[in-house]
């Protein structure tokens, strides 16, 4: 199924080359890139809000291992099997949305929330749900969704000057005339080079008084809390599907892949179920970390799954060695990684912004999902990403119905050349 859902126009001696030989500068400096991203902030998110459950620091260490090694490994199967550069992580803001409920819930009732998530997810991927769902979206509401989730990569940049303006004024600028001059290296590397050589030298790396030691993972066994499943459950599923899946969709359709939606799905689920078992709340197809690992700075297009597969492995690493590293990762200054991350996500903006307004139809639904994306409103526990993608598609329903007359054509000729496909074999 994933392999014809996923199938890009792969075709030539360029396909045909294995995975060493798309490992090169771009993709491992991609790859890298997109893991320091992963490891930093995010890994934080859990680390402090993991004191409203009063959890341990084994169970904490527990949590990390489970999203970061099984997301690693997820991405780095998806991606290997359709050639595309399809990160596996963890849903972000399901991390904040989990941190937030847990003084309600001991670990094993939240383990049994994800592990009924995972299920969810696994279910509506199986009976490809998400994928019939996502062909029928329009592609300049996705695009929109995205523009409008990942902006604040770009306004957070911008905010950096403010805080440091040596480091990231320095990083913005070598980025440029990198960009400009030097074609031999990709800019974002150079670029997080010179702000890593600032930080260092004006003592912005700030290690704390935090024990490193290895801690074994500990399993948790799951019990069943009707109250934590709709109130954590039910909302991560809808988080792990609207925000994160639909977002790497919407990145890689932009970026000209063709992305296994129902595998995607299906495989997140999967993750969702193993991790529920070490207590940790998901392992999926990550939005933000795809969309570093498929933009251009990460090479040719044929080899950039390669990317995926550093980060992947990157991942893996921390979650084994989580209670060891943790306290560098913390040192790491955030207006480096904000800086960073920025101009890494330039190119798929861009694309993205050009993908949704450049055509006639669907203007005025593609605006709505823009602005209620960056609002970064949450309803209901579920963030801004899947209401953008509602509201957008509502929007164009009462004002820009006749659009959709484009979606029914090309349902019907997908549907037309299926059965001729089918036909001939």
């Amino acid at each position: 199924m994933g392999r014809i859902e996923g199938m890009h126009l792969k075709k030539g001696s360029e396909n045909k080359k294995g995975l060493l030989s798309h490992l090169n500068v771009r993709t491992v400096s991609a790859g890298t890139l997109a893991a320091i991203f992963g490891c930093t902030g995010p890994s934080l998110i859990i680390i402090n809000g993991a004191s409203n459950g009063e959890l341990t620091q084994t169970q904490v260490i527990s949590w990390l291992f489970a999203i970061y090694f099984f997301g690693g490994i997820l991405g780095i199967l998806i991606s290997v099997r359709n050639k595309q550069p399809i990160a596996g992580a963890y849903s972000i803001p399901g991390a904040v949305l989990v941190v937030g409920s847990l003084s309600n819930y001991s670990l094993n009732e939240a383990a049994g929330a994800y592990l009924a998530a995972g299920l969810i997810v696994f279910m509506l991927g199986i009976a490809g749900v998400i994928g019939k769902v996502m062909d029928w979206i329009p592609v300049p509401i996705v695009m929109s969704m995205v523009v409008g989730t990942m902006i604040s990569f770009g306004t957070e940049m911008i905010a950096s000057l403010e805080k440091a303006p040596i480091i990231a004024g320095s990083s913005i600028l070598v980025y440029l005339l990198s960009f400009r001059y030097i074609k031999k290296f990709p800019p974002i590397l150079i670029s997080f080079a010179v702000a890593i050589i600032l930080s260092v030298w004006m003592g912005e790396f700030q290690v704390k008084d935090v024990s490193s030691v290895f801690v074994v993972p500990q399993l948790v066994t799951p019990s069943f809390n009707i109250d934590a499943i709709i109130s954590m459950g039910m909302p991560l599923a809808l988080l792990v599907i609207g925000a994160e899946n639909a977002q790497a969709t919407g990145v890689l359709n932009t970026q000209g892949y063709k992305p296994p939606v129902n595998e995607m799905t299906i495989l997140s689920g999967i993750g969702g179920v193993i991790t529920s078992f070490f207590g940790g709340h998901n392992a999926n197809i990550a939005g933000s970390m795809t969309a570093i690992c498929a933009s251009k700075e990460a090479g040719q297009m044929e080899g950039r799954y390669a990317a995926v597969v550093v980060c992947g492995v990157l991942f893996s690493i921390f979650g084994l060695f989580a209670g060891t590293v943790m306290p560098f990762v913390a040192a790491m200054p955030k207006v480096l990684i904000s800086t960073v991350a920025g101009l890494a996500m330039m190119g798929v903006l861009l694309s993205s912004l050009q993908e949704a307004f450049s055509k006639p139809q669907f203007q005025f639904g593609s605006f709505f999902a823009l602005i209620i994306a960056m609002s970064g409103v949450h309803f209901y526990d579920i963030s801004s990403p899947f209401w953008a993608i509602l509201g957008g598609v509502a929007v164009s329903l009462i004002i820009e119905k006749p659009d959709f007359k484009t979606i029914i054509v090309q349902q019907s000729k997908k549907s037309t050349d299926s059965n001729v496909s089918r036909s001939l074999k």
